[in-house]
């Protein structure tokens, strides 16, 4: 067994250790709009439920630069946003909005996405994603100082947008929704086996 000291590490070194090591990752695709409009979309796997009562999400979004993303200033600035799940219909699209566009482009454009307008937040969603959520951001912690670090958002779904083909008796297919995960570099998994294993009592 190797022990290693993160302290002792490059921020990249304890990166490559998480994101090798913590897997798979759930991935969002978050929609977020800026003060000029414009409507930015980016793909994220730092990202979980954090309660059910009430329903919240979790995302951290990195600063590898130590400059705050296009989602994350957004989301800092109106408090809204729009988290989908990544399936294995969209996931082509979705990667592409990782691209590096400026502030004043939509990723949500050039990947050819279909904006649809949100029920109770001011950002819009896309048509694409089979689960979607919006949400209200109730806290926001920042990491790291002014060098590479991250800044963690908890956001509480006041909407849920579910496709009615994989929803029923209160319930998502999991086969159906086709839902994929993030492991390291360009790495992505798919659902396999499912296997159950009872609770103890």
């Amino acid at each position: 067994m190797i022990s290693i000291d993160p302290e002792q590490n490059e921020e990249r070194d304890n990166y490559k250790l998480l994101i090798g090591s913590i897997i798979p990752r759930p991935i969002t695709f978050v929609t977020t709009q800026s003060e000029a409009g414009v409507v930015n979309g980016a793909p994220f796997s730092y990202f979980n439920i954090v309660s059910s009562n009430p329903p919240m999400v979790s995302i951290s979004i990195q600063r590898p630069t130590g400059e705050l993303k296009d989602t994350a200033r957004n989301i800092y600035g109106n408090g809204e946003f729009v988290v989908h799940i990544v399936d294995r219909d969209n996931v082509g699209k979705i990667n592409e909005t990782a691209a590096s566009l400026p502030p004043s482009e939509s990723e949500v454009d050039m990947a050819g996405l279909t904006k649809v307008p949100s029920a109770k937040v001011s950002v819009p969603g896309i048509k694409e994603s089979k689960i979607r959520m919006e949400c209200r951001l109730v806290e926001s912690v920042p990491f790291g100082g002014d060098g590479p670090g991250s800044d963690l958002f908890i956001g509480k779904i006041v909407q849920f947008h579910v496709d009615e083909a994989i929803y029923e008796n209160g319930r998502i297919d999991p086969r159906g929704l086709d839902a994929v995960s993030r492991l390291a570099g360009s790495s992505y998994a798919a659902i396999g086996e499912i296997f159950s294993l009872e609770r103890p009592k």
